[in-house]
């Protein structure tokens, strides 16, 4: 149960102030503090008003309300501001919150309702995040609070919860409306009319309009009786008019409204509010009528009026209707049981059964009286933290047992909880309350318990003793006391507005004694300068921290010193004060003790000790003392004789070898403090900085010598000398130069293969004063210049063989000689050669054909021809039984196919065939098998491709070309007919092959349509196949075409089909009209199927002329019917008698128009089933496969479009083929047709 006098926090951190539990989840309202006078008969007779016969009672005068509104707490002090709330004013919202809270469930507003209501004025407040209490204090606490959550009333209307706590979706706005809904007013029982058009010139589609109520309400599902939607369009301006039609206003229609207007991602809306003035007359109300749903095809679809049977619900008058029995339906339900809401519901022809129920739960139920506790516990109670609170029951049997329990845990009595009993009174009183004791009671009588909360209030901490200030130096203590209103009190302790860290590693230790809190600083540093605060719950208090350094005197200043190379260092100085440490720099880095460092720090007394000087302990040496800006700084020089380290070169016997051409930069250290100067000598020359070729260099602790080109003449001793103060010392160098191997001589081709050869070469003349490693070869084709290695290890012999080369390609190879120095110039190229090789054998060889006297065998080329080309082919034949081949072809033959004549018929003989070229005879390729040689008769048969099967159309002009391949040996006789009859020559060509048959014709003309059959016959079998060609034409005007009627707006045309369909069927018609005074023609509807239309939307005044072209798969007709008449609109006044007439009924059992045909299908393509099916109402289709009914196979799409029936088979297999089905069923009865499907495999041929 939620504290009525707290806040909870939420996510964000806002109060969250609590709800009447009845609220229907309305949004929280600030909370007032109001003293309300009840009436005084409420006074007298102790117990809530409670409504009779539907009746109000009398509002009595209520007295004036004072708000008291906490302002926020600054400081830690609270104010009270006060502000006067006239309730005479706001006489209903008072009288109705009242009553509220007396019946303990105040019913909420209804939704229909929701805008008519009147909100509270708003109440005036300093913050409007102050928190906001609200109580109600009635004379002797007569009238408690049934829960808790009832003592907080919403002051005014607000949202729904899930409106405050859904996030405002705003989307992009762009203007579509041209003009808005406006806010209108109309009296009970009137119409009215909103109207919104948008302009559709840059729109592609009619855009989606919207109607709401409110926020969410939709009226799209509320259309009915008094409430209909009307969209339209006007062609000559490109604008639609949405209308929203009120009819017969009621009280509750009153509001605000909203109209979105959605297209693609634009979107756009307009609010506007509805004012519904109030009639004389109150209605009655039947209960039945008000909870019967009217969408069961009843003339007010969608009205659901909830909001009006709760009005009339409390009026003073009540009037029965004259059709309705007075039966009290909701005294029914309150005595009846919830499992016969639903039958009593039925039968009084209720048939919102929800609503109702909605409405029976919102009704307040009569609290029944107590029987064991003459007065419970409060709702809740609240008192400060150490005070005492008295917790009172008054019990109606005082020998009843009684047992208290905080938390559901029974209290014993104790010095803490002391239990009273006062007559029929039964006391629990709490002593010095703490937070512990914020919880829930509850007390036992018997059976029976009532419960509360109990709520302690903290009180703040507020601060006694303020800080001081501090100001000290270094190394000094620091302690800082403040003292607040209450022991152990938590407080914060705050530096610069950070809180001050006080773990067990942190500088900072804080203490508490009593009511007294420290923050200690044991060694105080600069750092710990800066504004020190301690915050509590009550109030805050801050002082500054002043930590300033100790003045720093110098006794004995650093000496600035010389020092050989190896010998220690000492630096020493005096301070003071002497307990202040220190850090050594060398030239601004930090020196860290060490092995051979030593740092001493004794009293005032401050040494750096080195125990072997180095180079590097050259530079400035500084003193810093800790916490002070004086620094100490002395000079440290090192000074060393000179010295040349050849001995870390490695090189053997300080000699240098180096490749002649190649550039030759020697780097010797040397060592010597100050810098030594260098000279390099060959003999007596003394080699300068400034040669070109060769050239001496000096920096830092190294000298080289540099020669860019060496050469042979290089070769020497090369002398070094250094000289400085401390002394001097020479060394010397041998520099030995060495080249590179000369070139091979040219190397010899011995061998030639396919793609490969064999090549020798001599070694080099002059191996370079080195030995001979190996040997690189190089090969390239002639015709190019890029040379490309053919091994990456080297050859120790003189004898190669390259591979992988390209036949009838001319190439040269060369050879490099290699030692330690490098690798040698190319040798001289060899002799171009190149290499070729014979073909592989043909691939494929098979038997062609056989007589009886022949045998004809085909095969492909070879794989591999090779470089030497393919000249032809050679083949050979051997009597089986017989090792003896004869050559059949005296000259070779470059085709592919050949025919050995001359056999005996009923002999065995074996075949084979050989590729020849330039290289020779390729490997022979020959059948496994003996070849009878017999000739052999294969029926014939026709292939007619796939779609040759359906129907062949083509358009009057086009040219025909039909090819039909067949099969047969010896070759087949082909003859053609059509419609039964021999085909004249001389308008359709026919060719006939071996294997094929083609038709064609130039130009197709429609006399070429019709049945044509083909046969095919070898000896006494034959095959056929028949294929229907349609040639098709535009088709002729409508035959006539006649006004039927005129009437208003309207014109009726009908027509009769033309007499010329074009050899095609009509798949519709194109109507167009035109206005007598500028004869130009627009057109009213297209793709028309029916002979007989209604032309609507005509000027009134104008006379019409009306045409029509009948269109097929062709196009449309090349001229119209026109009427000869035309249709004169009459204007307004003239009646127009409209001829009796009945309704034609549509309705027909399914009817297959177009069965389904036997098919034969490809395995591996797909393949469709067509049919097409007329009922009215529209037939359910069912495919089904050898009786099957075919379900959920991802194999099979089923299609159907203007009775159209489509059944694809996605890559048929030979177990798809069957018998297929398709049923068409409706209400008025059921057809079916089938065809049976082949499927065959593809066999691929040679």
């Amino acid at each position: 149960m939620p504290e009525p006098t707290k806040k909870d926090e939420m996510p964000n951190g806002q109060p969250e102030e609590s709800v009447a539990p009845d609220s229907n989840g309305a949004p929280p309202q600030p909370e007032i503090s109001l003293e309300v006078s009840p009436p005084p008969e409420a006074v007298a007779e102790g117990k809530d008003p409670i409504e009779t016969d539907g009746k109000k009672p009398e509002p009595a005068e209520p007295e004036p309300l004072q708000a008291v509104v906490p302002s926020p707490t600054e400081n830690g002090s609270n104010q009270t501001q006060l502000a006067g709330v006239g309730v005479k004013e706001q006489a209903e919202s008072a009288n109705s919150t009242l009553k509220g809270e007396r019946s303990c469930s105040p019913p909420p507003p209804d939704d229909d309702d929701t805008a008519a209501t009147t909100p509270s004025p708003p109440l005036q407040a300093e913050n409007v995040n102050s928190t906001k209490k609200l109580s109600v204090d009635l004379p002797n606490d007569s009238v408690p609070a049934m829960e808790r959550k009832d003592s907080v009333w919403s002051l005014g209307e607000g949202q729904a919860p899930e409106e405050l706590e859904k996030p405002a979706d705003t989307p992009p706005l762009s203007t579509l409306l041209i003009e808005q809904p406006q806010s209108g007013t109309v009296s009970v029982g009137g119409d009215i009319t909103f109207v919104a058009k948008v302009e559709a010139k840059d729109l592609l589609r009619k855009p989606t309009v919207k109607w709401f109520k409110g926020k969410w309400m939709d009226l799209a599902s509320k259309t009915g009786k008094h409430l209909q939607l009307k969209e339209s369009f006007d062609r000559l301006t490109k604008i639609h008019t949405f209308e929203m039609h009120i009819i017969k206003a009621k009280e509750n229609y009153a509001g605000n409204y909203r109209c979105e207007v959605t297209y693609k991602d634009k979107f756009d809306s307009c609010s506007f509010d509805l004012e519904v003035k109030e009639g004389q007359s109150s209605q009655s109300i039947d209960i039945r009528s008000a909870f019967k749903r009217s969408s069961e095809g009843q003339e007010d679809a969608g009205e659901l009026d909830f909001s009006g049977l709760l009005k009339h619900r409390n009026q003073r008058e009540h009037k029965q209707q004259d059709d309705t029995p007075e039966v009290d339906v909701w005294e029914i339900l309150k005595n009846a049981r919830p499992d016969e809401y639903e039958k009593i519901a039925f039968m009084y022809g209720i048939t919102d059964l929800r609503g109702l129920l909605r409405r029976l739960k919102k009704i307040p139920k009569e609290v029944k009286k107590s029987e064991a506790f003459a007065k419970k516990l409060e709702p809740a109670y609240q008192v400060d933290k150490g005070g005492k609170i008295r917790l009172v029951v008054d019990l109606a049997d005082p020998t009843v047992d009684l047992k208290w329990y905080k938390n559901g845990q029974e209290i014993r009595p104790s010095t803490k909880y002391i239990f009273e009993h006062k007559g029929t009174q039964r006391i629990l009183v709490i002593n010095n309350c703490n937070m512990n004791d914020d919880a829930a009671y509850a007390v036992a009588a018997g059976d029976e318990k009532c419960s509360t909360e109990l709520f302690v209030k903290e009180l703040p901490v507020k601060i006694v003793k303020e800080i001081e200030p501090v100001k000290t130096t270094v190394n000094e203590r620091i302690e800082l006391e403040c003292e607040v209103s209450e022991e152990g009190a938590q407080v914060k302790w705050m530096k610069n507005g950070v809180e001050v860290p006080t773990g067990v590693r942190s500088r900072y230790r804080v203490k508490c004694e009593g009511t007294k809190h420290f923050l200690v600083i044991d060694d105080a540093s600069i750092e710990d300068t800066g504004t020190y605060s301690i915050m509590a719950s009550g109030g805050t208090s801050e002082a500054h921290v002043q930590v300033d350094l100790k003045p720093l005197k110098i006794y004995q200043d650093l000496q600035d010193m010389k020092v050989l190379l190896g010998q220690p260092i000492k630096l020493h100085c005096e301070i003071y004060p002497g307990n202040v440490p220190g850090r050594w720099y060398r030239n601004g880095q930090l020196i860290q003790p060490s092995d051979r460092i030593n740092i001493i720090h004794r009293n005032k007394v401050h040494r750096l000790e080195i125990q072997a000087s180095s180079l590097h302990d050259a530079g400035d040496y500084t003193f810093v003392p800790e916490g002070y800006s004086q620094t100490l700084s002395a000079k440290l020089h090192i000074i060393d004789p000179p010295r040349v380290h050849l001995e870390s070169l490695n090189f053997p016997e300080n000699t240098v070898t180096v490749v002649a051409g190649n550039k030759l930069r020697l780097e010797i250290p040397i060592s010597g403090e100050p810098a030594p100067r260098v000279v390099w000598m060959k003999g007596e020359r003394v080699i300068l900085d400034s040669g070109h070729r060769v050239r001496a260099e000096t920096y830092g602790d190294q000298t080289s010598l540099t020669i860019d080109v060496t050469e042979r003449e290089d070769t020497g001793n090369y002398k070094i000398v250094l000289q400085n103060e401390a002394g001097e010392a020479t060394a010397s160098i041998k520099l030995k130069v060495v080249d590179i191997p000369d070139p091979p001589d040219a190397p010899l081709v011995t061998e030639v293969g396919g793609d490969w050869c064999s090549m020798t070469w001599e070694p080099p003349k002059y191996d370079g004063s080195s030995p001979i490693f190996g040997y690189f070869i190089e090969r390239k084709k002639k015709q190019s210049s890029r040379w490309m290695r053919l091994n990456f290890d080297l050859i120790k012999e003189t004898a190669f063989e390259p591979k992988k080369m390209i036949e009838g390609v001319p190439y040269e190879v060369r050879v490099f000689a290699v030692n330690a120095i490098g690798v040698s110039r190319p040798s001289e190229p060899s002799k171009a050669f190149t290499p070729l090789a014979v073909t592989s054998e043909p691939t494929m060889l098979v038997v062609d054909d056989v007589t009886d006297t022949t045998v004809t065998v085909k095969w492909r080329p070879p794989e591999t021809i090779g470089a030497a080309g393919l000249d032809g082919y050679l083949v050979e034949y051997c009597i089986e039984g017989s090792d003896d081949w004869v050559v059949s072809n005296k000259e070779l033959t470059e085709k592919t196919r050949y025919t050995i004549t001359g056999l005996s018929p009923g002999c065995k003989i074996f075949v084979r065939v050989r590729a020849i070229n330039a290289a020779g005879a390729s490997a022979p390729r020959s059948l496994q098998h003996a070849i009878l040689v017999k000739e052999v008769i294969e029926p014939p048969k026709i292939r007619v491709p796939r779609h040759l099967k359906m129907t062949y159309t083509r358009r009057v002009g086009e040219a025909v070309n039909l090819v039909v391949p067949f099969m047969g040996k010896p070759r087949p006789k082909v003859t053609w007919l059509k419609d039964g009859k021999p085909i004249d020559p001389s308008h359709i060509n026919i060719r006939n092959s071996d294997c094929d048959s083609i038709i064609f014709i130039r130009k197709a003309k429609r006399s070429h349509s019709g049945k044509y059959e083909m046969t095919v016959q070898v000896e006494n079998y034959v095959d056929t196949a028949v294929m229907d060609i349609q040639i098709v034409d535009l088709p002729g005007p409508p035959h006539s075409v006649t006004i039927e009627d005129v009437w208003g707006g309207n014109v009726a045309l009908v027509w009769t089909a033309p007499k010329d369909n074009g050899n095609a069927p009509i798949t519709g018609y194109t109507i167009q009209k035109a206005d007598k005074k500028t004869m130009e023609w627009y057109t009213c509807i297209e793709h028309y199927h029916r002979t007989s239309i209604t032309i609507t939307e005509l000027v009134v005044g104008n006379e019409y002329f009306f045409r029509i072209f009948s269109e097929n798969m062709c196009g449309l007709s090349e001229t119209p019917t026109q009427t000869k008449k035309s249709a004169l609109i009459a204007k307004e006044g003239l009646q127009v008698k409209m001829a009796d007439y009945s309704d034609h009924d549509f309705k027909e059992a399914p009817k297959f128009t177009q069965p389904l045909i036997n098919t034969f299908a490809i395995a591996g393509y797909n393949t469709t089933l067509n049919c097409s099916v007329r009922s009215n109402p529209r037939a359910k289709v069912i495919w089904m496969k050898n009786k099957i009914i075919i379900l959920d196979d991802p194999r099979y799409r089923m299609f159907s479009n203007q009775g159209v029936c489509t059944l694809e088979i996605r890559k048929p297999s030979p177990y798809d083929g069957g018998v297929y089905t398709c049923r068409a069923v409706n209400e008025l009865g059921d057809a079916q047709v089938e065809c049976k499907l082949e499927v065959k495999v593809q066999t691929q041929e040679l």
